[in-house]
């Protein structure tokens, strides 16, 4: 596989649209990430996040529009573009009795040069647990079990929703650090928060969607001052008219 060139653009998303019955749950969304971004998809639950991140993924076909990832098309060339994108999504299906350490052995397996069995599960924290079965894991582990899997082929994109998820604090900075590593490395980052906190310290840029619609794109710091806010809380409800903490 020929490496795709530094100019071409990590994703381009053109005029997404997804229906799931009557629900319009992605409303001709249009993005566009550079390669090294980390950009952050921000907004309350049932506002399209999800499956805005799986169409750039290609885990989900949309009903209109198109997707490019470092120039490739997700469903006609599936395998390059899982030589190049790594996923990780909230809920993961793994087969319970196999151990961490088996889990990332087979993953890895899947691609050319994949990262080290031992620095993967250092850098998401699981060195203690490489010999426990997938099933006697707490969500957190298993959150972050998903994380180390999604970086096993050394991927240029990596899609990560809901990071941090149910994990302590400490395990929340480690997996910050992560990603900082990532960006350290070039690796094009899309995450899905509804963290501040995480956006604010993360993200160069974030996009803000609200009934599967994106209705600001900007850095943490311009969306405060184009939304006239103190804080980029407030500039959520500004721009949204929602609370993060709203559950639909």
């Amino acid at each position: 596989m020929s490496t795709p060139d530094t100019s071409t653009p990590a994703v381009v998303a053109t005029r997404l649209r997804k229906r799931y019955g009557g629900t319009t749950a992605v409303d001709d969304v249009s993005l566009r990430i550079e390669q090294g971004e980390v950009v952050g998809v921000l907004g309350v639950n049932g506002a399209g996040k999800t499956t805005t991140v799986e169409l750039v993924a290609g885990l989900r076909r949309p009903d209109s529009g198109s997707v490019r990832v470092l120039g490739l098309d997700p469903h006609r060339e599936r395998g390059r573009v899982r030589q190049v994108l790594g996923v990780q999504l909230q809920h993961a299906s793994l087969h319970a009795a196999l151990t961490v350490a088996e889990l990332v052995g087979l993953y890895r397996t899947f691609y050319p040069q994949p990262r080290p069995t031992a620095e993967l599960l250092e850098l998401v924290g699981l060195t203690e647990q490489r010999t426990v079965r997938f099933e006697r894991l707490s969500g957190g582990q298993q959150q972050r079990l998903s994380i180390a899997l999604a970086l096993a082929g050394r991927p240029r994109v990596v899609v990560l929703d809901e990071l941090t998820t149910g994990l302590d604090p400490r395990a929340r900075r480690r997996m910050w650090a992560a990603v900082e590593s990532l960006r350290d490395e070039a690796v094009t980052v899309l995450l899905v928060s509804h963290t501040m906190e995480e956006v604010e310290r993360l993200c160069d840029r974030v996009l803000l969607l609200d009934a599967g619609r994106v209705v600001a794109s900007d850095t943490p710091a311009g969306l405060v001052a184009s939304s006239g806010a103190d804080t980029l809380d407030d500039a959520f409800v500004a721009l949204t008219g929602k609370s993060l903490e709203v559950v639909e």
